[in-house]
């Protein structure tokens, strides 16, 4: 007699996510996406797109987590109609479930995706180049008016989501304010502290960036200089790679100042960098709500900062005092008084680990963005 048939139902196919970068360097959205991949596991699979080549915060995704990564280049001069064609057969080849498109820079993917054939998409806008660091420009309101009305889109600062309001003009339905997360539990206080060697005295301030120039790291190198003049004993680790580097070395050196600055390059466990510092300093022109700025404070640090994007809603009640005008007098200012004040530094970094333990838990974000992307 032969065997019953039983018919064995195949496992599900893992939903496939892709994910289109204008670069994966480690950046504060990349660094997002892989929190978020890493929270989920093994229940997506993930197809990451990188514009530039660039791949370097894939160390960030964990171990069980199955992605493959896609080099898109473009040709100089590569008129736009045959790049989204190149763009559609792409995602034809992939099939995946989802698109989720980043910033600016992968707009034309969005743009390939309309049409009747369209996928589920997410469009995440972090904040703005240093093109645009003045005020956007017309043509790229125009298109992400156009472009972005049937997409969702997610928005991690009060002044991104009235941009996409007042200016692009997009459907209320489609506006998600998402605002930032991370790990608490990894960036804290204790722990194990990075080996960050800086000579000189006084208290250790640090800045953690990409070396781009919208984060203005020279004005942060002039604040330095001034306080150097006026005998403040206090030193800068320079955290972070990018293609700025050399030329702030050079201005380092022009200001006298490289017998109290080191630039580390890209350090790979951020948690112990900041354990290994006094304080914090952003510098940047064009902000929204950074990922340096919760992880000093989750980390118990006081912020000194450029009054950009969210970043004195973010602060601590306390800490809204060193929040400047994009100067480098004004900036020296605030270091100032918290490289000589150790007691307010204690007094601000604590403030600011309670705001981070009451309002910047990745949990909510994670849950807000799986939604999303799952539709």
């Amino acid at each position: 007699m032969n065997a019953p048939f039983i018919a064995v139902a195949a496992p599900p196919r893992q939903p496939l996510v892709l994910s289109v970068f204008p670069t994966f360097a480690v950046g504060g959205a990349q660094v997002r996406f892989a929190a978020l991949a890493n929270r989920q596991g093994a229940r997506w699979r993930h197809a990451i797109v990188s514009l530039d080549g660039q791949f370097g915060c894939a160390e960030r995704l964990a171990a069980g987590v199955p992605f493959e990564r896609i080099t898109f280049r473009t040709a100089p001069g590569e008129p736009l109609p045959l790049r989204l064609r190149r763009i559609r057969a792409v995602i034809r080849a992939l099939r995946p479930d989802a698109l989720v498109t980043s910033n600016w820079g992968s707009v034309e993917w969005a743009i390939a995706n309309l049409g009747p054939a369209r996928i589920r998409h997410l469009h995440t806008e972090d904040g703005f180049g240093p093109d645009e660091a003045e005020g956007q420009k017309r043509r790229r309101v125009i298109f992400r008016a156009l472009t972005l009305r049937w997409s969702s889109i997610a928005l991690p600062s009060s002044v991104l989501l009235r941009s996409a309001r007042e200016q692009w003009r997009l459907p209320e339905r489609r506006l998600h304010l998402v605002p930032n997360g991370l790990d608490l539990r990894r960036f804290r206080r204790d722990g194990p502290a990075a080996a960050i060697e800086v000579p000189g005295r006084g208290p250790l301030i640090g800045t953690v960036a990409a070396l781009r120039r919208e984060k203005n790291i020279g004005r942060l190198l002039q604040a330095v200089a001034l306080l150097r003049r006026q005998g403040v004993a206090m030193r800068l680790a320079v955290i972070g790679e990018g293609p700025e580097r050399q030329d702030l070395e050079e201005l380092a050196a022009s200001l006298e100042i490289q017998d109290r600055v080191r630039f580390t390059g890209h350090l790979r466990d951020p948690a112990a960098a900041y354990r290994a510092l006094d304080g914090f300093a952003l510098s940047s022109d064009t902000e929204q709500m950074p990922f340096s700025v919760l992880e000093a404070m989750a980390s118990g640090l006081p912020v000194v900062s450029t009054d950009v994007g969210d970043v004195r809603l973010m602060l601590s009640a306390e800490n809204r005092a060193l929040v400047t005008p994009p100067d480098a007098s004004a900036l020296a200012a605030a270091l100032r008084r918290m490289v000589e004040d150790g007691p307010l530094r204690a007094a601000l970094g604590a403030a600011n680990r309670a705001k981070a333990e009451a309002e910047y838990d990745e949990i909510r974000m994670f849950d807000t963005y799986a939604r999303l992307i799952d539709g």
